[in-house]
């Protein structure tokens, strides 16, 4: 009976060639992601600038963003080219680097106002444009590229094996980059120069390698997006507002930025940056259980047990001060807790849209691909706003070997109590969510569907 069912069903199946090249957009789009987890410091220790008005410039651009996100989530709702729906967007990985190579290459004879403008204008079309269709087509281009959700479950979380890795090289590589090339603006430029090309060629694989070959329903009947479809979602769609504010959350905690700070000024040498995080590569792993620990547990269960495994990190940080072993173990504890999310947060797209169809609405993976790529955008840009904000209210100056001991405390809740207040309200607001009960059913009979 069992090999009935797979004859059935042979699109569960998942090659690891198809595997590896779907996974090279993504990699790029998260090294990219990590690289803005510097920009802070690039712009406070090495340019000079005010980390208040820094961190308010990265704030302001996400109201750009925001129009962006819905104006970019309808075009790729609408598309229909012989590329396919999604596919076609994937072009915008090249600008994506060519501007994040712009942002961290600030003329050194610009004025302070001038340069900025330089970060503003990069940033927005960093994140604003190049990112945000490249959030937004992302399940869109999945789900046509891959028939059943059993193996798009499996590709996500495997793919997230790539993903971690390459993040967990970044982490070790890029700190040590950081403090022997990276010493001056034009060393910064060099250093991003130095990834951005391969990184662009990387990106671009999947693009011409693997092609939309199934149609969703909604493609058939070729129903139009209107704003309203996207007022109805906000309204109806509880679960997907619920993910998005956990998503927001989470990437304001991700993107602050504050531990290039913690290595420099509390520690001492940013070096170990890199050395610490080469230990939280025994996380790497959980990749190839996500799949199973999904159908057992249930998405909502495996993501918030996760995320409680990193308030015990933030909570030992705490007291880690200059102990390089319990920041070690501090960090081990936060890495592993966010990976349920990380990995399988394309399945969250899905199930919400699943929910979407289920209420009688427009499935819009695109829109909501877009919506949530938002809500992580405007979580990282508040990061930044956060951490410039509290860094001058502290008298932080970028320019002095020894901060005053105020900075230094500050320095110490941001990379402590404040990421475990965040990580508790998540925890709350997943206990609410239940996406797992609402779609369960629903997912189970348009699997029957497909099969007859």
């Amino acid at each position: 009976m069992s090999k009935e069912k797979t004859v059935k069903n042979p699109d569960n199946k998942l090659g690891i060639g198809r595997l590896f090249l779907w996974s090279t957009s993504s990699v790029s789009v998260a090294l990219s992601v990590l690289v803005l987890g510097f920009v802070t410091v690039y712009c406070t220790d090495t340019l000079g600038l005010e980390p208040v008005i820094v961190g308010t410039i990265f704030l302001f651009s996400k109201l750009v963003d925001g129009v962006t996100d819905l104006i970019a989530g309808i075009i790729i709702d609408k598309t229909q080219t012989k590329w396919g729906k999604g596919r076609p967007y994937e072009i915008f990985m090249l600008f994506l680097w060519l501007s994040t190579w712009g942002l961290f290459s600030v003329p050194e004879s610009f004025s302070n106002p001038m340069k900025y403008v330089w970060i503003f204008f990069m940033y927005v079309f960093m994140n604003a444009v190049c990112t945000t269709f490249l959030n937004g087509n992302n399940v869109v281009y999945m789900v046509r590229a891959f028939k059943t959700k059993e193996q798009q479950t499996k590709l996500v979380a495997y793919s997230s094996f790539f993903t971690m890795g390459a993040g967990f090289a970044f982490n070790i590589i890029f700190p040590m980059g950081v403090a022997k090339i990276a010493t001056s603006a034009a060393g910064w430029s060099r250093l991003i120069g130095m990834m951005a090309l391969p990184l662009t060629l990387l990106g671009l694989v999947r693009m011409l390698t693997i092609k939309e070959q199934y149609n969703m329903e909604a493609d058939v009947k070729s129903e139009q997006v209107k704003l309203s479809d996207i007022i109805t979602l906000v309204k109806t769609n509880k679960p997907a507002v619920m993910i998005g504010l956990v998503r927001f959350l989470q990437a304001t905690i991700a993107s602050m930025g504050v531990g290039v700070y913690y290595f420099t000024h509390v520690i001492g040498n940013v070096g170990l940056m890199g050395v610490t995080a080469a230990f939280t590569i025994v996380g790497l792993p959980l990749a190839f259980l996500m799949p199973v620990m999904r159908r057992k547990m249930g998405q909502d269960k495996m993501v918030t047990f996760g995320f409680i495994f990193s308030l015990i990190g933030y909570a030992i940080m705490l007291f880690a001060g200059k102990n390089v072993p319990l920041v070690v173990i501090s960090g081990l504890f936060s890495t592993i807790g966010v990976v349920p999310f990380s990995m399988m947060f394309n399945m969250y797209i899905i199930d919400c849209a699943d929910y979407n169809e289920m209420l009688g609405n427009q499935r819009l993976e695109g829109t909501m691909g877009a919506l949530f790529g938002l809500c992580s955008k405007i979580g990282g840009a508040f990061g930044g706003f956060v951490l410039g904000a509290i860094l001058s209210a502290v008298h932080y100056d970028g320019t002095l070997a020894v901060q005053p001991a105020s900075s230094i405390m500050a320095i110490r809740l941001l990379a402590s109590v404040v990421p475990f207040i965040f990580y508790l309200v998540i925890v709350l607001i997943l206990r609410m969510v239940r996406l797992d009960e609402k779609v369960k059913n629903f997912s189970h009979e348009k699997m029957a569907e497909t099969q007859i």
